[in-house]
């Protein structure tokens, strides 16, 4: 097995080259197996519409049912899906299949225990025991299929009852498979609604499945513009990461969504306790002070947030790249549809244009991600070499790769959990600033590349 393919909060790699069907097999084969150790009976499994997805999914079932589990088929769906089949179901566990935001060519399994997302070492340990063929055979497994797209568009309209006035909406699904799923919940809200690559196609047609790439914004940013409308929301492909546009078309990154977000649960839940990562900007963690939240700076990752949210109780956290969490009246997991109906629901109640919602931000200067391509097998050297120049001449946050603390802002360097790649991002108090920090970080990273 390529051990680069166990990564921190999932499984990911090359489709047919990296793994096969025989693999999902297997892990289904080991999971199962776990689950059913410590008394658990049922899963649930479900897909994106990658071409290896439906293969990959077959295998997996298969491997669950072996181990004697009631295997509930979820069929093709997004990712918040297969979590909201957790809770509905009351299931002991599950996997997608998916490879979210990545290229058409890639695939991989989020792999849940109970009604948590494994990271880390619990990603390690399967790999471990999928070298050791650590599983066993057990009679009494059995598969049903289960449409689960129906009761969660139900329990979203339960909780998004109605707005306060309509909206004019785009969505940009990214031909993933929030496209099928998000517009009829918008419609039934009493929304007007045009969709960009709504139709899943794993070949990915229109743009890259990917929000947190401006070029990938550019059909949502003209539509939106064109058509006058309210908002632009975008998926990624597994519909687990929300991006947006306001009526100017300017992009809302992540941080700035979870400005308004935070300002919104706080005014229902003074002193909550919100949680973003390293990537975010300074201004968001000033802000939920401001509003009287108790802010936690932590590491990246879907699985690590959910998992920090659960220690600490947190109430609400967002990354960079548009994952979402919502604890106030939802479930705690990351779910681009149901952020995006929040969304919906503050620029409804404020009567008042999405651009002018953040417009108080203190004035600052910002960076999107930055992905600098690295091999799996060197990001992490460089990233720790990265975070040992830096520790002795600046002070530093190393809760995850470095953020160096400038005089005027701050730059960040870390190795990226789901690509080959290393993600940088600065901010600073002027554009002169930015482009020093840039500069200086940049430079650095290549004298750490030929060490």
């Amino acid at each position: 097995m390529n051990p680069s393919i166990f990564r921190e909060y999932d499984i990911r790699g090359l489709a047919e080259k990296d793994f096969d069907a025989e693999f999902a097999l297997l892990l289904g084969k080991v999971h199962g197996t776990a689950i059913a150790s410590w008394g658990g009976k049922r899963v649930t499994v479900g897909r994106d519409c990658r071409a290896t997805s439906d293969a990959y999914a077959t295998a997996v079932i298969a491997g669950m049912v072996s181990a004697g589990l009631h295997v509930y088929d979820i069929g093709v769906c997004p990712t918040p899906l297969l979590y909201f089949s957790l809770f509905h179901l009351d299931a002991d566990g599950g996997i997608q299949i998916t490879a979210s935001h990545n290229p058409s060519e890639y695939n991989g399994f989020k792999i849940c225990a109970g009604k948590d997302t494994l990271y880390g070492q619990q990603i390690q340990e399967i790999r471990a025991k999928m070298e050791r063929y650590d599983f066993r055979d057990q009679p009494g497994g059995d598969l049903e299929r289960y449409e689960i797209v129906p009761p969660y568009q139900s329990h979203l309209l339960g909780d998004v009852a109605q707005l306060s006035r309509p909206l004019k909406v785009v969505i940009d699904a990214g031909s993933g498979v929030g496209g099928p799923v998000a517009p009829p919940i918008y419609r039934r809200l009493g929304c007007q609604v045009l969709e960009i690559a709504c139709v899943p196609d794993a070949n990915f047609p229109f743009h890259h499945p990917d929000p947190t790439v401006p070029e990938n914004l550019q059909m949502l940013i003209e539509k939106v513009k064109r058509e006058k409308a309210d908002v632009g929301i975008a998926f990624d492909g597994d519909a687990d990461r929300l991006g947006a546009v306001d009526e100017r078309g300017n992009i809302l990154w992540g941080d700035e969504l979870l400005v308004l977000f935070s300002r919104d649960v706080l005014k229902r839940n003074p002193g909550a306790t919100i949680i973003s990562e390293v990537k975010c900007s300074q201004r968001l963690y000033d802000d939920i002070v401001k509003n009287g939240g108790q802010a936690i700076m932590w590491k990246a990752g879907h699985s690590l947030l959910k998992a920090k949210m659960k220690e600490t109780e947190a109430l609400l956290a967002g990354e960079m790249s548009g994952h979402m969490f919502f604890k106030e009246r939802y479930f705690g997991y990351d779910d681009a549809i149901y952020a995006s109906l929040r969304l919906l629901e503050i620029l409804a109640d404020t009567g008042r244009p999405l651009s002018s919602l953040i417009a108080d931000l203190p004035p600052g200067f910002c960076t999107p991600e930055i992905r600098v391509d690295c091999p799996d097998e060197r990001k992490f050297i460089i990233a720790k070499r990265a975070t040992e120049y830096f520790r002795k001449h600046y002070d530093v946050i190393d809760v995850d790769g470095v953020r160096v603390q400038f005089p005027e802002g701050w730059g960040l360097i870390r190795a990226s959990n789901t690509q080959p790649a290393l993600v940088l991002r600065f901010e600073a108090k002027s554009e002169a600033k930015l482009e020093e920090y840039r500069t200086l970080v940049e430079r650095k990273l290549k004298e750490f590349e030929y060490q």
